[in-house]
């Protein structure tokens, strides 16, 4: 038998259990696949307190057989964190219930805050296909996954595919809406901006928050002009149909919300050159909602998540993910002398940009 470089029996066990937690770890997408298509987090809510695992076979209706099946799949969710398991009393008998959590009440389906759009985006049927060919984009000079695997890039793909598309869009507002939460909580972010614009705003969820918070700030949306040329201006609330790499309206302040993450750097200190040339070098400022990679003050976990986007940006639109000391650079090359950074959601981050 080869050495293994002097390793004593408990470090080489270890190595193989975080060999094997890797090679199952694409059950943990599954698993929440599985359970978002059978709707139990609905099922849970609408039954209005803890559910046992025989009243949840009866409302699914799936074959008795399956009952162990579906006692492992609940177990392993509940470990994840999507459930908790509870005590519960059934005809005078006292039972093992599942009760939701943080993370599946945000898969309920009419909640106020609900990421089930973002689930089902990316946990369609053709994303396994795509990730499975990373060896062959590691050698294609260029060209992203999307490009390797189906021939053209995500963005042509929603283009020609108007049902993607909006599934796509639901994703990506779903995901404002939690932004939205956090920012409602910043006030202090916009206090003195009499103007602002959202650059690739969307359809204005966010702007229509800060609108509703500051209702004498003048918000303008800058999106592509497909995206805004049905949609009504407001009160201080302005549609404008545009290219960020072009030029971005005069304003005091910009808003760049998980933007910059979709582009390289080059693109990136083209689109700041252009923020800094719409505000006022006295006063203005931009702010940029992102990720910020920081291993040594961010937990471990949420340090692993940060990286798996990072993964996700490079190998699906050839983006990234910054660490502080790659942020910085940027924006010295884009002209700017000074930024802050606040935390803003478990794994964005509100960076404030200064001429």
């Amino acid at each position: 038998m080869a050495p293994n470089n002097g390793r004593g029996a408990s470090e080489i066990f270890q190595g193989q259990v975080l060999l094997y937690k890797s090679l199952y770890g694409h059950m943990d997408a599954m698993t929440l696949k599985w359970f978002i298509e059978l709707g139990i987090p609905d099922i849970i809510h609408n039954h209005g307190q803890p559910i046992t695992l025989p009243e949840l076979m009866s409302v699914l209706q799936v074959p008795h057989t399956k009952a162990s099946g579906v006692q492992s799949l609940m177990c392993y969710l509940a470990h994840k964190g999507f459930f908790e398991i509870v005590r519960a009393h059934d005809k005078a008998e006292e039972k093992q219930a599942y009760a939701l959590t943080a993370a599946s009440e945000l898969l309920v389906k009419g909640s106020d805050l609900c990421l089930l759009p973002m689930m089902e985006c990316f946990l369609g049927p053709d994303f396994s296909t795509i990730w499975s060919q990373l060896k062959k984009w590691t050698y294609e000079d260029n060209l992203t996954l999307y490009d390797v695997s189906i021939g053209t890039t995500l963005w042509e793909l929603l283009d020609k595919n108007p049902a993607r598309n909006k599934l796509f869009n639901d994703a990506m507002a779903s995901d404002s809406q939690m932004m939205n939460m956090a920012l409602r909580g910043c006030n202090w972010v916009f206090e003195g901006v009499e103007s602002m614009v959202d650059v690739g705003g969307g359809t204005g969820i966010t702007a229509k928050t800060i609108c509703e918070a500051f209702p004498n700030m003048k918000c303008i949306v800058l999106e592509l002009p497909r995206v805004v040329e049905n949609l009504a201006d407001s009160n201080n609330l302005t549609y404008v149909g545009g290219d960020m790499f072009i030029s971005i309206p005069k304003a005091d302040a910009v808003l760049l919300k998980w933007i910059l993450h979709n582009w390289s750097d080059k693109d990136c200190k083209k689109i700041l050159e252009n923020c800094k040339k719409a505000i006022s070098d006295k006063g203005g400022k931009v702010i940029v909602i992102d990720v910020v990679i920081n291993e040594n003050e961010d937990e471990h976990e949420l340090t692993g998540l940060k990286h798996l986007m990072d993964i996700t940006m490079a190998c699906l639109i050839n983006g990234k993910e910054r660490r502080e000391e790659e942020w910085k650079k940027l924006f010295l090359e884009a002209g700017f002398h000074s930024y802050k950074i606040s935390s803003l959601t478990g794994h964005l981050s509100l960076i404030e940009i200064f001429p």
